[in-house]
Order: C-alpha cells, then structure tokens, then sequence
C-alpha cells in the first residue's frame, strides 16, 4: 500500500489496466502533459494528445470503442462535453441499444467535475444527474484516492459506456494546470478536504463493483447522503451536528449509475431523516431522484435537500455560499429535528 494523490491513484489503475490488456488506450485534451508518466510506459501510440474539438475526439473513442478497444477519454471538466454532447446522448448511451446488444460501448469518458477553487459557473458544473438519465451509462463520482483506483479499474473493465468524473478539487494536478500555482491570492487550503486528496492506494488495484455506495460515519439521528466533495462536506456537517448531540450517517453513493438504492432506503428507513446535499442543479438532478426513489419505495422519512440553486459566482466568498457547504448541510439536518 502506498500512500497517493487522488490523481496518482487514478493514473495508478488506468496503468496497471493498460499494462494488462493492450487494447486499452487514451487520449484527450493535453493528455501528453497530464498523463505523461503513462505516456513514458506506454508510447505515444496508447497515450495520444488530441486538438481542443471535443465532439472529434469523443466521437473517435466511440468509433474505437466499437471497434475492439477500450479507450479512456478524457477532458478537462465536463462542461467541455457541451460542445460534443451529441457523443454522451446519442451515440455512447444508446449505440448497444440501437444495434440490439451486439455492439458494446467499453469506452470511459473521463472529465473533471466541480467547483471551490474560484473558476466560474461555466468550468464548476457536474451535470451528473443528467448523465445518469441517459440508458446503458454508467457514472461514477469517487470521493477518495483508493476508490477513485478501483473504480477506474472497473471503468476500464466494463462492457458499458462509463461517465468517470473526478471533483477537481481532490485532484491537486488539474487544480495547478488550470492556474491554482499562479493565482497566489487564493488558498484552497480551507476548502480541500485532505482525506480526498491524499490517501492510501493498494499497490495491486481491486476493482470496486459499481452500485455499492459507502458508509463513512454511522448515526442513529438523521442520514446525509451524497458523492464527491459533497461527501466531504456532509463529514464536516456532521461533526458540527455532534456538537450539538445529533448523531448522523454519511452514506457515500460512489456512483450514480448504477444507484444504490439498496442502501439509502434502509439507512433512511433507520433514521427516518435525511438531508441529500449536491454540488449538482437542484432541478432534475440527484436530490430530486432520492426523493422519488424514497416516495416510491414508502420509506417514510423526513427530507431536505442541499443543492446548487444558480449560476456559480466566480468571487470565493460567493461561490463557497452557492455550493452545498456543511454549514448549509448542517442548517437543513436541524430544520428536520
């Protein structure tokens, strides 16, 4: 075991994938600067650099993908995907649809997700709930370093068109491409939770199933659900709700598409109160699905959602108060007792 960025961790598994199965390849936005230490093993013919069209080089590892590889995709931040949604909606979702199961899409389309690092309302964005809409996709949010591995490595492994989203904020080497060493006046250091940037990673990856979400703090008072940094957030909420005796579950859903929808209905089944707290649009995103799923299921608990309800201001001070904070998380669990 080895102690590793999010980002090494990631790179880590899709290393030891590439160097057990040779079709697996990758390529995207300045992967030749990013991905520089697998380009070294593995030559410039499995690790490519692509011009800046995304609608190109999406479709391309489609076409790939359909062809016998695995490629990984990858750009900077979802919000990139816009200019080539056509690639997520039309083709890589519902290609093994349209051709009645005979072509398989084992493509991952690897972004970077979110915001608390000052870069705008049009590179903060995660989509994530638009993404887990779509049929035969599969999303994956992993909030630490060792299960950003292992579900990298099951990424690469399925069969499925996989959305692998990594919050930018966990990972320190986007986060100082995008401009963080050159903007000296922001310290992200209040803001970086530590245990999602930084961790231990198995030296031989195990994949993590999908559809399996986490438990990283038990409480019997109330559930806080999320994924990503909302994680993260939902831990500090619930030392804050401590202080004050109430003890909360922090359920981790690790990945969207598949849900597990197992597991939030009997934690919230157990607690009878749950707070759903999202870096995504509180419109036809995640917070809204819980709740259907809970309505759906007769789960009988009390609700309150934690979403992102605007534009992201660029200002700090005004964005940390438009993303779901712990102390937004924190205020929604009391207005359930």
């Amino acid at each position: 075991m080895t102690i590793m960025r999010y980002d090494e961790a990631v790179d880590h598994a899709l290393g030891q994938a590439m160097a057990a199965d040779p079709s697996v390849v990758t390529w995207g936005e300045d992967v030749e600067i990013l991905r520089r230490v697998l380009q070294s093993r593995f030559g410039v013919e499995r690790v490519r650099d692509t011009p800046i069209s995304e609608q190109g080089f999406m479709y391309a590892g489609i076409g790939a993908a359909m062809a016998g590889l695995r490629p990984v995709v990858e750009l900077y931040m979802i919000d990139f995907g816009m200019v080539g949604w056509s690639a997520i909606a039309n083709a890589g979702s519902k290609f093994k649809d349209f051709s009645g199961g005979r072509w398989n899409i084992p493509m991952v389309l690897r972004a970077g997700v979110g915001g608390w690092y000052a870069d705008g309302g049009q590179h903060e964005q995660t989509f994530w709930g638009s993404l887990a809409s779509y049929p035969s996709t599969e999303v994956v949010v992993p909030s630490t370093p060792a299960d950003a591995a292992g579900l990298m490595l099951s990424a690469v492994q399925s069969d499925d068109f996989t959305v692998f989203l990594t919050p930018k904020l966990l990972d320190q080497q986007i986060l100082d491409y995008l401009g963080g060493d050159q903007r000296d006046t922001l310290d992200l250091t209040p803001v970086q939770p530590r245990a999602g940037a930084i961790g231990d990673v198995d030296d031989v990856v195990t994949p993590i199933p999908f559809g399996q979400a986490a438990t990283r703090r038990e409480g019997g008072d109330i559930t806080l659900v999320s994924v990503g940094i909302g994680v993260h957030r939902c831990l500090e909420a619930a030392d804050q709700l401590a202080a004050d005796g109430i003890e909360a579950t922090v359920l981790d859903l690790r990945t969207l598409a598949p849900l597990d929808t197992e597991a939030i209905v009997s934690h919230v089944g157990r607690t009878g109160r749950v707070v759903v707290a999202d870096e995504d649009y509180s419109r036809g995103g995640l917070t809204g699905e819980i709740a259907a799923l809970l309505l759906e299921s007769g789960t009988s608990a009390r609700y309150a959602r934690v979403a992102v309800d605007q534009t992201i201001p660029f200002a700090p001070h005004l964005e940390y108060a438009a993303l779901p904070n712990a102390e937004r998380i924190a205020s929604a669990a009391k207005s359930l007792a």
